[in-house]
């Protein structure tokens, strides 16, 4: 029957033709199509099936991607996705299939109601199917990254006995006159837990608040003020200004955070403090925020306004503790605690081992882990008696040492030497995973193999004695309790450590305690001078760095130090530095942020150094040619220094073979070529500051092809510099930095269609750049996500919307041109060139993709930014001295979903031109921040 019917709609099929044709079919007449086609409709839904299933590997492909950037699906992606799960096309095959078997023609009659019941359904999954595919080729954006929530959550491991802290600490938050609730204890006893736990569980109450905010403080003896005016910025989504003082940054802070509900957490707090130094508001019972803190000090918790609310950590009791010490064992070591044995020498050692943590979370923890793997009786009794073994009685925090000390016996050598460097570092703060290895790699203890360096780190971590930092994977930290376990070990080794960083000191420790150290760190103090010339036969790390107010070393500082290996002088305000032709084995040597004038003059004495960082030295005026004679450098720094390559003749740093990193200023253009051309060199080349290259008028960054590793781009006070082309990448790029500051000639910027040089730049600033009058030029940039704008005084418009348009709809006669690859014809008349190869081919990429923040500072006849569009990602928009402008670029009716702040101050928002009054309030209520 079913061919019969076939054959029929066959014969028909003009006069259906002719109908649709004149879009004369009605209901009526769709349902007889539908009836007479049945076979080659099923015939296109199945091709269509396949196209759509090719579609949707291709949607889910990119979503996974996503979702592995730790970025959420595109709710309309997500939409799309569950109506194809939804499709019910197996059960239209199931009905079709018993249609035609079944089907004969002397059956026409019965089956005809079933087969124009069935066609009608194939028809509507064919459209569906259909509009399906359609929808799913049309999607650019797969998933984005998710705003901020109102609690960020926390690690968080399974807790033991925490239950009654945790109730109590959630009574005294709901009180109203519990503003300020604090929690002390000792070191290690969990209070850091206890608040991860609190901060996650805070996700149930999020209704109650606006923003949950968790700040390790870790202040020691000089507060960390900069990094938690960061964590707050950054959970309030605010713009960042290197530049500003930290007063006026918590100004804006405590203003920002005013506007809403909070609660702070505070963790580690070990002095006093006024909250609003730091950018946080106190609460009150008007504000209904609140605000709590840690502190192993009772004392400090009353300081700080906790003394109607305060909770004392307590020891785990004996039954948490020993589930702590359990939950650490393999499964294996587990089995043999808990054999049923009738004498279980495995489970009475072990217990013995949990009993001597005395409950502290931190050495259960630690001990744990370090017996994980043991099964064997003999092992545990040799793990036991390892950990009761003292040289001497020791009471409270020696005694706990003690016993934490069979973590530090567990790793090899090289491990214990690697982690006890890391007790040189401030109790505060992160320490830079980079820095220490190189700090390592000087000291001889990863044989000059940086990866063992990342494995060293990842045991350390994993023997719990190192901590990854939560917000920065560049990062790791120590506890204070192991940091202090760290130089106990210290002082029971023949080493001798002077460890005094970060301690507010205002003058070093005397000579005498320098003369047996075999490391010393003084770093991160107000040291002003050191004017002594100690004798330090043993010394081979010394840290000054972070000294600002370091002025003054005597000249025979270094005379006697002949082992010494790593030294940091960092960030200090040292004009010179002494003779030091005695430091034969010095390895590392750090002079960045400095105001050294020039390098001692026998300096290339130095064989053994391998990494010199002289980088932002803006007073350094020679090298005496030392670099060059430093065969063994690796790294050698020299990027926005004032010292530069002013000559070809200059660039004489060939000789260096071992070279890996390089960055470097440079003075002339013909110095630039040369660079260039020097293979090995622009392959080492990292960072380039091009500085008061005064005949230059143009730089293309196709001519820096060979520096295959430029992550950093810095162009300054080049005056003639009249043009800068981004033009097509022929090899990967890796600039993600551009800074242009102080190009008074600059007119165009041109850059490619993609791909081009520019494709990876993810910070833009341009300053003082007054030939500027628009950088439309910056739509192109799709990894953008900081846009600094300042002093640019002819700056009229950010985006020039005209060119956009020209750019999408070229000419008949400009598409049929025959053009050079990046002709500059197509340029407006403030010089702001569209490339005529993109004009072309007349396509443009997503704008602005990326963009987080726009920060405009002192732009006084900047009038427009760019007309209203979506921004899916921007967070911020700073504006500061731009009086002309009138307008922002976005709106209610606008996807900027992430947008949480505009921050101006109140005279420029009251002259922003909004569609209406509704706008205007709706705006003003929801994101401006005055400042």
């Amino acid at each position: 029957m079913a061919d019969a019917i076939s054959a029929a709609g066959s014969c028909l099929q003009p006069l259906c033709d002719c109908l649709d044709g004149a879009g004369l079919f009605d209901a009526a007449a769709r349902e007889v199509a539908s009836f007479l086609r049945l076979k080659s409709n099923w015939a296109e839904l199945d091709k269509a099936r396949d196209s759509l299933r090719a579609v949707e590997r291709t949607v889910r492909a990119r979503v996974s991607m996503e979702i592995d950037k730790l970025n959420v699906c595109d709710p309309q992606v997500q939409v799309w996705l569950n109506r194809v799960d939804q499709l019910q096309l197996d059960a239209i095959d199931e009905d079709y299939d018993k249609l035609v078997r079944y089907s004969s023609l002397c059956q026409c009659t019965a089956h005809a109601p079933r087969r124009a019941w069935i066609g009608k359904r194939v028809v509507e999954a064919l459209e569906e199917v259909n509009e399906l595919i359609e929808e799913g080729r049309r999607f650019k954006e797969f998933g984005f990254k998710p705003l901020p929530e109102v609690v960020e959550r926390l690690p968080q491991i399974k807790t033991f006995g925490m239950e009654t802290m945790l109730s109590r600490l959630h009574d005294l938050l709901e009180k109203d006159d519990s503003n300020i609730i604090g929690v002390w204890g000792q070191g290690g006893i969990g209070k850091t837990t206890l608040l991860h736990v609190f901060n996650n569980d805070l996700e149930k109450k999020a209704q109650d608040y606006q923003v949950v905010i968790f700040i390790e403080v870790s202040n020691s003896e000089t507060l960390n003020t900069v990094e938690i005016q960061q964590t707050v910025s950054e959970r309030l989504n605010l713009p960042w200004n290197e530049a500003e003082t930290a007063d006026k940054r918590a100004k804006f802070l405590v203003k920002a955070l005013a506007r809403k509900r909070f609660v702070v957490l505070l963790d580690d707090v070990r002095k006093k403090f006024r909250l609003e130094d730091v950018g946080i508001p106190t609460p009150d019972a008007n504000s209904q925020s609140k605000l709590i803190l840690t502190s192993r000090y009772r004392d400090v918790c009353f300081q700080m306004g906790a003394q109607k609310s305060l909770i004392e950590m307590q020891v785990l009791d004996n039954d948490a503790a020993w589930k702590l010490f359990l939950s650490k064992l393999s499964s294996e070591a587990s089995a043999a605690v808990e054999s049923l044995s009738s004498h279980n020498v495995v489970r009475e050692r072990a217990t013995e081992i949990a009993q001597s943590c005395g409950g502290l979370p931190l050495a259960l923890n630690v001990i744990g882990t370090a017996v994980a793997g043991l099964e064997e009786p003999r092992e545990w009794i040799s793990a036991a008696d390892a950990i009761k073994a003292n040289m001497e009685s020791i009471d409270g925090v020696d005694e706990m040492f003690a016993r934490l000390k069979y973590s530090y016996d567990r790793l090899t050598p090289t491990q214990q030497q690697c982690f006890l460097y890391c007790t040189l570092f401030p109790e505060y703060g992160s320490i830079s995973k980079e820095q220490l290895v190189d700090y390592w790699l000087a000291e001889g203890l990863l044989l000059n193999d940086r990866v063992k360096g990342d494995q060293m780190i990842r045991s350390l971590i994993s023997a719990c004695l190192l901590q990854t930092s939560s917000s920065m994977s560049s990062k790791v930290k120590m506890h204070h309790v192991i940091r202090h376990l760290g130089l106990w070990l210290v002082n029971r080794t023949d080493q001798k450590f002077l460890v005094q960083a970060g301690m507010a000191l205002d003058y070093a420790p005397s000579p005498e305690e320098w003369k047996e150290a075999t490391r010393i760190s003084i770093m991160s103090n107000d040291i002003k001078e050191l004017s002594f010339s100690p004798k330090c036969k043993n010394l081979t790390t010394l840290l000054i760095q972070n000294n600002p107010n370091l002025n003054k070393l005597s000249w025979g500082f270094f005379k006697f130090m002949p082992f010494l290996k790593v030294l940091d002088l960092s960030h200090t305000a040292i004009t010179s530095l002494p003779e030091c032709e005695t430091l034969i084995a010095l390895q590392h040597l750090n002079l960045s942020h400095t105001h050294i004038m020039r390098l001692p003059e026998r300096l290339w004495l130095l064989k053994e150094l391998r990494h010199l960082d002289l980088s932002v030295t803006i007073a350094l005026e020679d090298t005496l040619n030392n670099c060059s004679k430093l065969l063994s450098l690796r790294v050698l720094n020299l990027f926005r220094s004032h010292y530069g390559i002013r000559d070809v003749d200059d660039l004489n740093l060939d000789s260096l073979k071992a070279l890996l990193f390089l960055g470097i200023t440079i003075y002339a253009e013909d110095v630039l070529k040369k660079l260039n051309k020097t293979s090995p060199l622009a392959k080492s080349t990292h960072r380039l500051n091009l500085k008061y290259c005064g005949e230059m008028q143009s730089l293309k960054i196709s001519d820096l092809n060979h520096m295959v590793h430029l992550e950093e781009l810095y162009v300054e006070s080049c005056y003639d510099l009249n043009t800068l082309v981004a033009d097509a990448e022929l090899t990967t790029s890796c600039l993600q930095f551009l800074t242009l500051s102080v190009l008074p000639s600059l007119e165009n910027v041109i850059v490619a269609p993609m791909p081009h040089h520019f494709r990876y730049v993810r910070k833009l600033v341009i300053s003082r750049c007054p030939k500027l009058q628009n950088i439309t030029w910056v739509i192109r940039l799709e990894m953008l996500e900081r846009l600094v704008i300042s002093h640019c005084d002819e700056m009229l418009k950010i985006v020039e919307e005209d060119n956009i348009d020209e750019a999408d709809n070229p000419s008949e006669e400009q598409q049929g041109d025959s053009l050079a690859e990046y002709s500059c014809d197509e340029q407006n008349n403030d010089g702001q060139s569209m490339c005529k190869s993109e004009l072309i081919s007349g396509t443009m990429h997503t704008e602005f993709p990326k963009l987080r923040s726009i920060v405009l500072t002192d732009v006084k006849k900047l009038r427009v930014i760019c007309k209203p569009r979506d921004f899916p990602s921007l967070e911020t928009i700073r504006v500061e001295d731009c009086p002309n402008l009138r307008g922002i670029p976005v709106s209610s009716t606008c996807n900027c979903g992430k947008l949480k702040q505009v921050c101006g101050s109140f005279d420029w928002w009251e002259k922003l031109e909004w569609e209406d009054r509704e706008e205007a309030a709706y705006m003003e209520s929801k994101y401006f921040i005055p400042i």
